[in-house]
Protein backbone atom coordinates (compact mmCIF):
# COMPACT_ATOMS: atom_id res chain seq x y z
CA UNK A 1 0.00 0.00 0.00
CA UNK A 2 1.64 3.33 -1.28
CA UNK A 3 1.88 6.28 1.26
CA UNK A 4 -1.01 9.25 1.77
CA UNK A 5 1.55 11.97 -0.50
CA UNK A 6 2.35 8.56 -3.08
CA UNK A 7 -1.15 8.37 -3.25
CA UNK A 8 -1.82 12.20 -3.88
CA UNK A 9 1.29 12.54 -5.54
CA UNK A 10 -0.41 10.31 -8.21
CA UNK A 11 -3.80 11.86 -8.25
CA UNK A 12 -2.64 15.19 -8.92
CA UNK A 13 -0.92 14.10 -11.77
CA UNK A 14 -4.01 12.75 -12.96
CA UNK A 15 -5.92 15.50 -12.41
CA UNK A 16 -3.12 17.93 -14.30
CA UNK A 17 -3.72 16.24 -17.46
CA UNK A 18 -6.38 17.09 -20.03
CA UNK A 19 -8.41 15.75 -20.09
CA UNK A 20 -7.81 14.47 -16.73
CA UNK A 21 -7.12 10.40 -16.09
CA UNK A 22 -9.21 10.22 -13.01
CA UNK A 23 -12.53 8.81 -14.32
CA UNK A 24 -13.68 5.28 -15.77
CA UNK A 25 -16.93 6.32 -16.80
CA UNK A 26 -17.34 9.67 -18.91
CA UNK A 27 -20.76 9.79 -17.20
CA UNK A 28 -19.47 9.52 -13.79
CA UNK A 29 -16.57 11.85 -12.99
CA UNK A 30 -15.47 11.04 -9.89
CA UNK A 31 -12.59 8.90 -8.17
CA UNK A 32 -12.04 7.83 -4.92
CA UNK A 33 -8.63 8.72 -2.68
CA UNK A 34 -8.47 6.67 0.22
CA UNK A 35 -7.06 7.26 3.43
CA UNK A 36 -6.51 6.18 6.95
CA UNK A 37 -9.16 7.59 9.42
CA UNK A 38 -6.78 8.46 11.96
CA UNK A 39 -5.20 10.58 9.06
CA UNK A 40 -7.59 13.20 8.75
CA UNK A 41 -5.93 16.32 10.20
CA UNK A 42 -2.52 15.26 7.52
CA UNK A 43 -5.60 14.87 4.46
CA UNK A 44 -6.77 18.24 5.65
CA UNK A 45 -4.11 20.26 5.53
CA UNK A 46 -2.62 17.82 2.20
CA UNK A 47 -5.43 18.26 0.07
CA UNK A 48 -5.25 22.11 1.09
CA UNK A 49 -2.12 21.79 -0.53
CA UNK A 50 -2.72 19.86 -3.90
CA UNK A 51 -5.81 22.51 -4.33
CA UNK A 52 -3.18 25.30 -4.38
CA UNK A 53 -0.70 23.46 -6.78
CA UNK A 54 -4.23 22.49 -9.14
CA UNK A 55 -5.19 26.61 -8.68
CA UNK A 56 -1.50 27.45 -10.30
CA UNK A 57 -1.95 24.70 -13.05
CA UNK A 58 -5.19 26.77 -13.84
CA UNK A 59 -7.58 24.66 -12.46
CA UNK A 60 -10.31 25.90 -9.48
CA UNK A 61 -10.38 23.84 -7.10
CA UNK A 62 -14.21 23.60 -4.77
CA UNK A 63 -14.42 21.90 -1.34
CA UNK A 64 -17.84 20.80 -0.35
CA UNK A 65 -17.55 19.30 2.79
CA UNK A 66 -19.95 16.13 3.44
CA UNK A 67 -21.34 17.21 6.69
CA UNK A 68 -22.48 20.56 5.51
CA UNK A 69 -24.84 18.55 3.69
CA UNK A 70 -25.84 16.60 6.17
CA UNK A 71 -26.68 19.00 8.13
CA UNK A 72 -28.43 21.27 5.53
CA UNK A 73 -30.37 17.92 4.99
CA UNK A 74 -31.18 18.23 8.76
CA UNK A 75 -32.41 21.27 8.83
CA UNK A 76 -34.33 21.76 5.83
CA UNK A 77 -36.25 18.86 6.93
CA UNK A 78 -37.66 18.83 10.34
CA UNK A 79 -34.58 20.14 12.57
CA UNK A 80 -32.09 19.03 14.58
CA UNK A 81 -34.86 18.75 17.29
CA UNK A 82 -36.43 16.86 15.86
CA UNK A 83 -33.60 14.44 15.69
CA UNK A 84 -32.75 14.78 19.25
CA UNK A 85 -36.63 14.24 19.92
CA UNK A 86 -36.22 11.05 18.24
CA UNK A 87 -33.17 9.70 19.64
CA UNK A 88 -34.55 10.32 23.43
CA UNK A 89 -37.47 8.42 22.53
CA UNK A 90 -36.92 5.71 20.42
CA UNK A 91 -32.89 5.50 20.13
CA UNK A 92 -29.76 6.03 18.38
CA UNK A 93 -30.32 3.71 15.42
CA UNK A 94 -33.83 5.30 14.91
CA UNK A 95 -32.17 8.47 14.85
CA UNK A 96 -29.44 7.02 12.29
CA UNK A 97 -32.55 5.57 10.32
CA UNK A 98 -34.43 8.78 9.84
CA UNK A 99 -31.13 11.36 8.66
CA UNK A 100 -30.76 8.19 6.64
CA UNK A 101 -34.76 9.16 5.32
CA UNK A 102 -33.58 12.93 4.90
CA UNK A 103 -31.14 11.87 2.67
CA UNK A 104 -32.50 9.50 0.42
CA UNK A 105 -36.07 10.55 0.21
CA UNK A 106 -37.03 12.28 -2.76
CA UNK A 107 -39.66 14.08 -0.15
CA UNK A 108 -36.87 14.91 1.90
CA UNK A 109 -33.73 16.01 1.01
CA UNK A 110 -31.59 13.48 -0.97
CA UNK A 111 -28.25 14.17 -1.09
CA UNK A 112 -27.44 13.96 -4.57
CA UNK A 113 -29.89 16.64 -5.28
CA UNK A 114 -27.73 18.41 -2.31
CA UNK A 115 -24.59 17.35 -4.02
CA UNK A 116 -25.92 18.68 -7.98
CA UNK A 117 -27.33 21.61 -6.87
CA UNK A 118 -23.19 22.86 -5.82
CA UNK A 119 -22.32 21.51 -9.06
CA UNK A 120 -24.62 23.82 -11.13
CA UNK A 121 -22.52 26.75 -11.80
CA UNK A 122 -19.92 25.32 -11.90
CA UNK A 123 -17.20 24.51 -15.63
CA UNK A 124 -16.12 21.40 -15.55
CA UNK A 125 -13.54 22.45 -18.11
CA UNK A 126 -11.57 24.26 -14.94
CA UNK A 127 -13.50 23.42 -11.85
CA UNK A 128 -12.76 20.65 -9.70
CA UNK A 129 -14.65 19.46 -6.36
CA UNK A 130 -13.11 17.81 -3.68
CA UNK A 131 -16.00 16.39 -1.58
CA UNK A 132 -13.90 16.32 2.22
CA UNK A 133 -15.82 15.34 6.01
CA UNK A 134 -17.59 12.35 4.49
CA UNK A 135 -16.81 10.66 8.27
CA UNK A 136 -19.85 12.50 9.17
CA UNK A 137 -22.17 10.13 7.15
CA UNK A 138 -20.53 7.45 10.19
CA UNK A 139 -21.29 4.97 11.66
CA UNK A 140 -24.26 3.91 8.86
CA UNK A 141 -26.50 7.45 7.88
CA UNK A 142 -25.30 7.22 4.41
CA UNK A 143 -23.58 4.54 2.08
CA UNK A 144 -20.93 6.45 -0.36
CA UNK A 145 -21.32 3.99 -3.14
CA UNK A 146 -25.21 5.16 -3.00
CA UNK A 147 -24.03 8.46 -3.47
CA UNK A 148 -21.49 7.88 -6.78
CA UNK A 149 -24.45 5.42 -7.89
CA UNK A 150 -27.29 8.70 -7.69
CA UNK A 151 -24.36 10.53 -9.65
CA UNK A 152 -24.31 9.16 -12.55
CA UNK A 153 -24.68 11.66 -15.66
CA UNK A 154 -25.60 14.00 -13.30
CA UNK A 155 -22.36 16.20 -13.17
CA UNK A 156 -19.51 16.85 -16.06
CA UNK A 157 -17.14 18.27 -12.83
CA UNK A 158 -14.26 16.12 -12.22
CA UNK A 159 -14.89 15.25 -8.43
CA UNK A 160 -12.35 13.21 -6.15
CA UNK A 161 -14.55 11.89 -2.88
CA UNK A 162 -11.71 11.70 -0.02
CA UNK A 163 -12.60 8.74 1.65
CA UNK A 164 -11.73 7.29 4.84
CA UNK A 165 -11.47 3.85 5.42
CA UNK A 166 -9.25 0.91 4.98
CA UNK A 167 -8.72 -0.85 1.57
CA UNK A 168 -8.57 -4.79 1.14
CA UNK A 169 -7.02 -6.30 -2.07
CA UNK A 170 -7.07 -4.02 -4.70
CA UNK A 171 -10.93 -2.57 -4.34
CA UNK A 172 -12.42 -3.45 -1.25
CA UNK A 173 -13.23 -0.84 0.56
CA UNK A 174 -13.97 -0.36 4.39
CA UNK A 175 -15.46 2.76 5.56
CA UNK A 176 -14.26 4.48 8.36
CA UNK A 177 -12.31 1.34 9.04
CA UNK A 178 -15.62 0.00 11.11
CA UNK A 179 -15.07 -3.49 11.93
CA UNK A 180 -18.88 -4.58 11.16
CA UNK A 181 -19.21 -3.41 7.87
CA UNK A 182 -18.64 -5.23 4.53
CA UNK A 183 -15.71 -4.04 2.03
CA UNK A 184 -17.91 -3.33 -1.17
CA UNK A 185 -15.10 -3.45 -3.78
CA UNK A 186 -17.85 -1.64 -6.83
CA UNK A 187 -17.71 1.50 -6.68
CA UNK A 188 -16.97 1.75 -10.05
CA UNK A 189 -14.58 4.28 -10.13
CA UNK A 190 -10.64 4.82 -9.61
CA UNK A 191 -9.64 4.34 -6.34
CA UNK A 192 -6.06 5.46 -5.57
CA UNK A 193 -6.00 3.10 -2.06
Amino acid sequence: MSSLKDRIDLLENDLKADPPRISVYHDLPFALLRYDPSDEWELRREACLLATRLEKAGRRTHFVQMSDLLWKAVEDSEGIQAVVELERDRGYVAAQEQLTTYLSDSDWQPLADLLATRFQELDPRTDLVFLVRAAAMAPGIYHMSKLLDEMKSRTKVTTILFYPGSIEGTTGLRFMDLKDRDAPGNYRVKIYG
